[in-house]
């Protein structure tokens, strides 16, 4: 089992940056990749960014350049950077773990709302 605990989700301005994190613990070891997903209300759960098994990254085209998948493995600890947040970045952002044999793991969310 594998558990993944997000903080530091929250209501930001437009323009506003907002930092991610997610810690994982228990089976460790089983952890092949992780990232971040997100899900805006009526929308399907989307891809945000996330680690290669060689070690790269992956972000989606609408947050390239803006946000920053990064790890402290020590820690079993990654980390979404998000700056120039906009509105349609609302949503409840969910940290994931692809695990052996593939099976996956997911946080329990933490929303994060951008407005005025």
């Amino acid at each position: 089992q594998v558990q993944l605990v997000e903080s530091g989700g929250g209501l930001v301005q437009p323009g506003g940056s907002l930092r991610l994190s997610c810690a994982a613990s228990g089976s460790i070891f089983s952890i092949k990749v992780m990232g971040w997903y997100r899900q805006a209300p009526g929308k399907e759960r989307e891809l945000v960014a996330r680690f290669t098994v060689g070690g790269s990254t992956n972000y989606a085209d609408s947050v390239k350049g803006r946000f920053t998948i990064s790890r402290e493995s020590f820690k079993n600890t990654v980390y979404l950077q998000m700056n120039s947040l906009k509105p349609e970045d609302t949503a409840v952002y969910y940290c994931n773990a692809e695990l052996s044999y593939g099976l996956l793991a997911w946080g329990q969310g933490t929303q994060v709302t951008i407005s005025s």
